[in-house]
C-alpha cells in the first residue's frame, strides 16, 4: 500500500518556454520523489490550442488536481489554467496549496494570495517547507538519542 501523500506540480506550460516550465517540475521531483508522488501534468503530450485536445488536457489536469493532498504551485507569471486549478483545489476541493513566486507580496493577486495557502519567494523554501510539513517520520528507526542510550548500555 501506498500512504505517500501527492502532489500536483502546477504551473504555467501554455506560452511558457517549455525548458523552462519542466526545469522547475524536474528539480521539485528530484527533491521531493523519495517522500512524495508527483503529478506532473507535462508528462503527457498533448499539442497546446488542439481543438481536439484541448477537453482532454482540462479534464487531465482536474483529475490530477482531484487526486493531489497538496499542490505546487509556480506562481511566476499570470496563467489562466494555473489560476483555475488553484481556486478549484481550494475553493472547491479544500486542498493545502504552496505557492512560490518572483513577486512581493504588494504585487501577488490577491486571489493567488487567497487561494494559496502559504506563497514562498522561491522553489528551494517551497520544498523546505513540504518537507518539514508533510513528511511522515519512521517510526519503525530508533531516534538518535535512543540508538545512543542503547550503545552507551552496552
Amino acid at each position: 500500500m501506498n500512504d505517500k501523500k501527492v502532489i500536483y506540480l502546477c504551473g504555467p506550460i501554455m506560452d511558457e518556454h517549455e525548458g523552462h516550465a519542466r526545469e522547475w517540475r524536474d528539480k521539485a521531483t528530484k527533491e521531493l520523489e523519495k517522500h512524495f508522488l508527483l503529478l506532473d501534468p507535462m508528462r503527457r503530450n498533448f499539442k497546446d490550442r488542439e481543438v481536439d485536445s484541448a477537453n482532454e488536457i482540462v479534464e487531465f489536469d482536474l483529475q490530477d488536481v482531484r487526486d493531489a493532498d497538496i499542490l505546487l504551485v509556480n506562481y511566476n507569471k499570470p496563467s489562466i489554467g494555473t489560476s483555475m486549478e488553484v481556486f478549484h483545489a481550494s475553493f472547491n476541493l479544500g486542498k493545502f496549496i504552496i505557492g512560490f513566486s518572483p513577486f512581493s507580496f504588494k504585487d501577488c493577486s490577491p486571489w493567488m494570495v487567497r487561494f494559496c495557502t502559504k506563497i514562498l519567494p522561491s522553489l528551494e523554501e517551497a520544498i523546505a517547507y513540504i518537507k518539514e510539513n508533510f513528511v511522515k517520520l519512521d517510526h519503525a528507526e530508533p531516534s538518535r538519542k535512543s540508538r545512543s542510550t542503547s550503545s552507551a548500555r552496552k
